[in-house]
């Protein structure tokens, strides 16, 4: 393996509820996420998967422990410098897209960074997700798969070192599906971009991940390479989750 670029050690995250008690999200005791690779997080609905991505993007603070982001410590009472987070980028389930263009659209993050002077960089997105003829449409006109692939292409144009993915490609058509799964392997394989996919769907787990990690009721219960994990894992658990059996 390569050199970890996150490393987190007795993470959690606590959210309180509405009758002021406090609920534990989050408990993960050592994770490393390496350079270069994709791994795929699963896991039922409410392990913790998203809360996970949200931490790994910054979004949010951990309550308790450290993540280390390329050696940089992010802790409850230690921020990321700016330049690091900006190495880091998200696509969520349901793209925020502007009212504009979609050429506006790939070129926003752009324009918040000062980065002017980029047009080959947004034709060359909009090429790789398959939307060079829509870029003057209205994004807001987009279908479903138009506009997860707009999302992705904002977030590629800026070249990020890691890409968060939640669940990118959800109630999305075969076609759409197969298109961005190519999108984030070539992006891992030609840019050599960290990955962090979240699904539901195992099969896109088994496709494109080198490692996969099960959650469960906010904890990891095992992350092994693809092979092992499908095929030999070490909690039954696993294989029971793999088997598509009720395991919470």
């Amino acid at each position: 393996m390569s050199q970890p670029v996150y490393r987190l050690q007795g993470v959690t995250k606590v959210y309180p509820t509405p009758s002021g008690q406090e609920r534990c999200v989050l408990q993960v005791e050592d994770l490393r996420i390496f350079r270069s690779e994709i791994l795929a997080l699963v896991g039922p609905s409410g392990a913790g998967k998203s809360t996970l991505l949200r931490l790994l993007n910054f979004l949010e603070p951990p309550t308790q422990g450290t993540i280390h982001f390329l050696g940089q410590p992010f802790s409850p009472d230690r921020e990321m410098p700016l330049a690091l987070r900006r190495r880091v980028t998200t696509v969520f389930q349901r793209p925020a897209l502007l009212n504009r263009s979609v050429w506006e659209n790939v070129r926003y993050g752009l324009r918040l960074r000062g980065e002017g002077n980029a047009r080959e960089r947004i034709q060359a997105a909009l090429e790789l997700v398959g939307l060079r003829e829509l870029a003057d449409q209205s994004a807001r006109q987009l279908s479903g798969g138009e506009a997860q692939r707009a999302a992705l292409a904002r977030a590629l144009v800026l070249e990020p070192d890691v890409l968060l993915l939640d669940e990118p490609t959800a109630n999305l058509d075969p076609y759409n599906v197969g298109l961005i799964e190519d999108v984030v392997r070539r992006t891992n394989q030609e840019r050599g971009a960290t990955v962090v996919l979240v699904t539901h769907n195992v099969f896109q787990a088994r496709r494109l991940a080198h490692r996969v990690a099960l959650l469960l009721e906010g904890r990891i219960i095992e992350v092994a390479g693809v092979e092992d994990f499908f095929e030999r894992p070490c909690d039954p658990r696993t294989g029971a989750f793999v088997r598509g059996e009720m395991i919470y």
